[in-house]
């Protein structure tokens, strides 16, 4: 069997997907080792994986990085002192293939090339040129075939121009020839390097104009925990009334005054739609006066969650996306800007399972009351939901994972 190296760095929501997969290519008898921030380690280690801490000061104590030190990941000199701190935390691991998410490769790509092993990219959203859609980290509509494919050759450029730097350091510190980042990524392109993206082809199918090696998995799910019981005070209140809607933006982080706006918004915009609200705090630290109809909470396993609520208000960040339409329950996105969220917001709204996006910075207790009702209200948005859930419940991304790490390891 082999030794399965992933290599990953992020927030709660980009790594537990991956030490999911770990546990599938673990119970498939290949050795693991994960890399995750220093917050999270002790709770990925719990599970059995071999977890190796990369400290490089960019966390709090809630395992998520900060405002100011999620920032400094886009930048030249955070990508080097994550990708050379990384490099060292795995400097013993035996890797036979290491698998890698967007922040961890510059470090990756090199580590695979260096040990002559193969190396697989993992994504949790597209990132390669289409005709089919805009990139996925703009916040834009589609502007047609032409201009989607421009923008995404575009947006592969200025990455090759921010990592250059950083890879041309890594190739040195390894003892590679130097190559540009364009070049390097032109040639494993050429070499049709398997990228895997970790999302349901029901919400989102591969696009026909991507080259071969480029496939669309499936979801991959964070471990079930172990021995987890809801909190009796949760409990009480879900079998107190009919189903609340669930508001929580996840791991994402807003400024203190942001965070008052937003709570005072929910707040507002929960009395003034009529429904029972349960606010999760999340990274924004979100949090409404207590009142018999709305129960503040904190982390709760979305699997045992979200198919006891009407609908869920989120950020529409992918793995949050993936939850709620496996739950078979509507959304009401709000996304913020700079990441993501508007690409999955505007395409589960396209798909009916989503009422219209909110841009979280411009969010008014009118829209979003309007919107909750919507969602509880139109049995469209839960029957949209309730299809892909039956699409996404029978497939397994975790098991496409092990059999292209398989056929990577054959071939090699």
């Amino acid at each position: 069997m082999a030794h399965v190296l992933i290599a990953t760095y992020g927030s709660r929501g980009d790594t537990m997907p991956l030490a999911g997969l770990g546990l599938r290519l673990q119970r498939a008898g290949h050795g693991v080792t994960i890399t995750t921030n220093t917050e999270l380690a002790a709770e990925t280690a719990a599970l059995g994986l071999d977890a190796r801490a990369v400290d490089i000061d960019l966390g709090e104590p809630s395992g998520e990085p900060s405002l100011k030190d999620a920032m400094a990941l886009v930048k030249p000199a955070g990508i080097r002192q994550l990708s050379r701190t990384l490099l060292g935390a795995v400097e013993d691991v035996p890797a036979d293939v290491v698998l890698m998410t967007p922040f961890a490769e510059p470090a990756g790509q090199a580590l695979a090339e260096a040990r002559g092993v193969p190396g697989i990219p993992l994504r949790l959203q597209p990132v390669s040129a289409t005709r089919a859609f805009p990139p996925s980290l703009l916040a834009a509509r589609s502007a047609g075939g032409a201009l989607n494919l421009t923008a995404g050759r575009a947006a592969e450029r200025a990455v090759d121009t921010l990592y250059n730097g950083v890879v041309a350091d890594l190739r040195r510190d390894l003892g590679l020839p130097r190559r540009s980042a364009r070049r390097l990524r032109r040639d494993r392109a050429a070499a049709r390097q398997p990228v895997l993206g970790g999302w349901s082809p029901a919400v989102l199918p591969r696009p026909a104009d991507w080259r071969p090696g480029i496939d669309v998995t499936g979801y991959w799910w964070s471990p079930e925990p172990e021995g987890w019981a809801p909190p009796g005070e949760l409990e009480s209140f879900l079998a107190g009334g009919p189903p609340p809607v669930l508001i929580g933006l996840g791991s994402l982080m807003v400024p203190a005054a942001e965070r008052d706006r937003l709570s005072a918004v929910l707040d507002d915009a929960l009395r003034r739609a009529g429904v029972r609200g349960i606010v999760q705090s999340g990274g924004a630290g979100l949090r409404v006066p207590d009142r018999a109809d709305v129960l503040n909470i904190g982390a709760v396993p979305y699997s045992w969650l979200f198919p006891r609520v009407a609908a869920v208000v989120h950020s529409c960040g992918a793995g949050t996306t993936g939850s709620a339409l496996r739950a078979g329950v509507p959304t009401v996105p709000l996304p913020s800007p700079g990441a993501d969220q508007f690409f999955w917001a505007n395409r589960i709204h396209a798909l009916g399972a989503a009422t219209a996006p909110i841009p979280r910075t411009k969010v008014t207790v009118s829209a979003l009351a309007d919107a909750i009702r919507a969602a509880v209200d139109d049995a469209g948005y839960r029957a949209a939901a309730g299809a892909l859930s039956s699409a996404i419940t029978a497939e397994d991304g975790a098991s496409a994972v092990l059999e292209a790490v398989e056929r990577a390891i054959t071939i090699s």
